[in-house]
């Protein structure tokens, strides 16, 4: 069977980052095109004359020297002579990202920046929308499996070597340009429209992760508030199910249909231009969740993202409805044990801690120095078993004892290392729930006030510590501890 493709454009070099973008997105509506309309014909049962083939836009970019590039943010630069590429994918999602990662790496170092069609396949898989309608009577009355026409996604194009640090390149190149190839952000795209049940095109720079559906209606009510007394801040508030409220202030009014059930992690978003507002996700509960998570919104690039939860309180210092400022994490989580080897320690981010900080002053309107009588700032220990306390108690205090830990939970240390692992600023705020080793446990009554009374003001800290984060200079929140040996230049 022949193999049909569109007709191959060269590759053209730029100078321009606005143009470098523009060309990738011509090739990428003309080969995601072309494959969509192959496949439309085949479910109105015309069966094409071969096998149908489209491939990604591709972009590279050359350094001849060891200059060193002096970059105002800790990236954007090319850390030896030789060849850099990446493959890219849905350029209208990430028009901004691209086009301030090209100005960066044309003001570092100079020369072109070369864009033409990759010898990547794009699988039908992700050619198509994720909401894209399928007649599926019609192609099963073609009889033809669909991989002996299209190309299916291949599991070694959506492999995490590159974030992992553990890919070897060729001397001289090809080296990474990017963390992510565009298979594998393809792959995220469509599980993060299948876990939240919102658009990619609706998540923002700024992402909050809870596994309390108190902090999701309380989310969900402010937005909602802001909505209706036009805040200047956000322009609208989207809920699973892609519906959207718009801000008064823009004529208001709703769009869409909400979901009545709920999505496995839904997803909420309080949007701002640039996509410089504050998304929630809620995780639900253990470190496979935080894990499926993150590694999905890894490849959207955000700014920031912060674990808000709960915590069982370890010392006997600690009250319930205490803070917990997490500094250190002992991973007792496993779930990126082969991603992220234990003896790979996870830094505190000085940026977002500090944010944290603030932000607790701000809200409860104590000064800096008095913070302490409700925070305290220390190690975290990630759990993967739920019922810890069930076993037996000496090994396992003791072991905490040695960390120094000050609280546990399942999934801070999971959103801490992957965040480190893609090089997204991350942070912890957790609120004492329980002290199972002093024997001081949730009953239904105390749950409810203790939820009552704590659960606005702690929501709030994490919303106002996300709004102090979006007021600084981008280049002061990707800290370069996040950045290894021979980094890629996209951030």
């Amino acid at each position: 069977m022949p193999t049909l493709t569109p007709s191959l454009r060269e590759t053209r070099p730029f100078t321009d980052a606005s143009e470098a973008w523009a060309y990738v997105d011509e090739l990428y509506r003309e080969h995601t095109g072309f494959i969509l309309n192959h496949f439309r014909q085949l479910a109105d049962g015309n069966l094409p004359e071969g096998r149908i083939r489209a491939f990604y836009p591709q972009v590279e970019v050359r350094s001849r020297s060891f200059q060193k590039a002096v970059s105002p943010v800790p990236y954007g630069f090319l850390h030896s002579p030789g060849i850099y590429r990446t493959t890219l994918t849905a350029p209208k999602l990430f028009k901004h990202y691209l086009t301030h990662q090209f100005e960066l790496i044309l003001t570092n170092h100079g020369g072109e920046i070369f864009v033409g069609p990759s010898e990547t396949p794009i699988p039908l898989h992700f050619a198509a929308d994720p909401t894209e309608p399928v007649d599926g009577v019609a192609l099963r009355a073609v009889d033809i499996p669909l991989r002996d026409i299209f190309d299916a996604p291949d599991l070694a194009d959506t492999d995490d070597e590159i974030s992992n640090g553990t890919y070897i390149p060729p001397t001289g190149g090809p080296y990474p340009l990017a963390a992510f190839t565009a298979p594998r952000v393809d792959y995220s795209l469509h599980r993060l429209n299948h876990y939240t049940a919102t658009d990619s095109e609706h998540f923002q720079n700024f992402v909050i992760f809870t596994n309390y559906q108190f902090y999701v209606d309380e989310f969900c009510r402010l937005a909602h508030s802001f909505m209706e007394d036009g805040h200047a801040d956000y322009d609208s508030f989207v809920e699973p199910g892609n519906f959207i409220t718009t801000n008064q202030r823009l004529g208001g009014g709703t769009t869409g249909t909400a979901r009545e059930r709920m999505p496995q992690m839904p997803a909420y978003h309080l949007k701002s231009p640039r996509n410089r507002g504050i998304t929630m996700v809620n995780i639900g509960v253990g470190p496979s969740n935080a894990k499926t998570a993150t590694d999905h919104v890894a490849v959207l690039r955000p700014h920031a993202w912060l674990m808000l939860g709960h915590c069982a309180g370890l010392r006997n210092s600690q009250a319930l409805g205490d803070y917990v400022l997490g500094h250190a994490y002992v991973r007792e989580d496993h779930v990126l044990d082969a991603d992220v080897p234990l003896s790979v320690p996870i830094p505190a981010l000085a940026e977002v801690q500090v944010a944290l900080e603030q932000a607790v002053s701000d809200v409860t309107g104590l000064p800096r120095p008095d913070i302490k009588k409700i925070v305290r700032t220390g190690t975290v220990a990630s759990f993967d078993n739920r019922n810890w306390e069930l076993r037996d108690q000496k090994e396992i205090v003791r072991r905490l004892s040695q960390s120094r830990a000050i609280a546990l939970d399942m999934e801070s240390a999971t959103i801490a290392a992957n965040g480190f692992r893609f090089r997204v600023p991350y942070g912890t705020l957790l609120c004492v729930s329980d002290k199972p080793l002093h024997g001081e446990l949730k009953l239904p009554g105390m749950a409810s006030e203790f939820y009552s009374t704590r659960v606005n003001q702690h929501f709030l800290v994490g919303l106002r510590a996300m709004e102090i984060l979006r007021e600084q200079p981008t280049e002061r929140i990707h800290s370069r501890k996040l950045r290894s040996f021979a980094e890629t230049a996209f951030q």
